[in-house]
């Protein structure tokens, strides 16, 4: 179980899993009621595709992983688990997980397909070839809040839209800051991460300006009407308070710096999210 844990990266899953249920209970809330049974088939299916995805990623990155300090204790590079096996168990996940997002409605399902594709096997290779990996996987990162939203309304409609363009600026932070942290054993891997591949004054301050375009894109629910006063306000505290953890990376280039934003980007997401549940208008 252990094993299974880390091929799948609970904490990670976990985190999509929990942002595409949000975004499913704020479409259902502008509606009758919610259907409860739909949202488990979102819950269960959302898990077995993240998890299927994170498989896919973790057999191609297996040699890679064995270089990494914080990744060479994983299954598949420390020997406890086979790439036959991992591939089994990702394949099933896969295709028991898009069966039941598919379920749900035809887009559900496509979307799902599509983010498994696009993480590991556009996303995933790309990480040893050019800093444009962060923007390419904040692409499928960003797509758990639409899939759920479209998993109760059955389209894609601006309101979808605005969800995922808040998940994907967020990302940009939230990436950076950890390969700040991780910089020197991604390097063992080959993998190029921050802006300029380096820590330096160019990426520190592209960090910044990613969490100063994070507050306009995070009033955009208040703006466009499904979002009251208070989901704004949070919104603005939550962003000035990220952009200053931020500002002092870009100051002090420590990674005490980057460590602190990196833990403030998991607060600000589902903060943001969950008052935006209990503030519909």
């Amino acid at each position: 179980m252990k094993d299974f844990k880390n091929l799948v990266k609970l904490r990670l899953t976990l985190l999509v899993v929990f942002s595409a249920s949000i975004s499913y209970l704020i479409a259902e809330e502008s509606r009758e009621g919610i259907h409860w049974i739909n949202w488990i088939k979102l819950v269960i299916g959302g898990f077995l595709v993240t998890s299927a995805a994170n498989g896919f990623n973790e057999i191609i990155e297996k040699d890679l992983d064995k270089l990494m300090t914080r990744t060479a204790d994983r299954p598949l590079p420390s020997g406890r688990m086979t790439n036959g096996q991992a591939l089994v168990l990702s394949i099933m996940m896969g295709i028991f997980g898009t069966y039941l997002l598919g379920s749900l409605n035809l887009t559900t399902g496509l979307l799902s397909v599509f983010s498994i594709l696009f993480y590991a096997f556009i996303y995933t290779p790309l990480k040893r070839k050019s800093p444009i990996a962060v923007f390419v996987g904040a692409i499928p990162g960003a797509l758990p809040p639409l899939i759920g939203y479209v998993a109760a309304h059955g389209k894609i409609d601006h309101i979808a839209l605005i969800l995922f363009a808040i998940q994907f600026v967020w990302q940009f932070p939230h990436f950076w800051a950890i390969a700040w942290v991780l910089d020197d054993d991604y390097k063992r891997a080959g993998f190029r991460l921050l802006p300029t591949t380096k820590r330096d004054k160019v990426s520190a301050g592209v960090t910044l300006l990613s969490t100063i375009i994070l507050i306009p894109v995070s009033l955009l629910p208040t703006i466009y009407g499904f979002g009251g006063y208070t989901i704004a306000g949070v919104s603005l505290i939550a962003g000035i308070l990220f952009m200053y953890y931020a500002f002092k990376l870009y100051l002090d280039l420590e990674v005490k710096s980057a460590q602190k934003l990196m833990f403030a980007s998991f607060i600000y997401l589902p903060i943001v999210q969950l008052v935006l549940l209990f503030n519909l208008t």
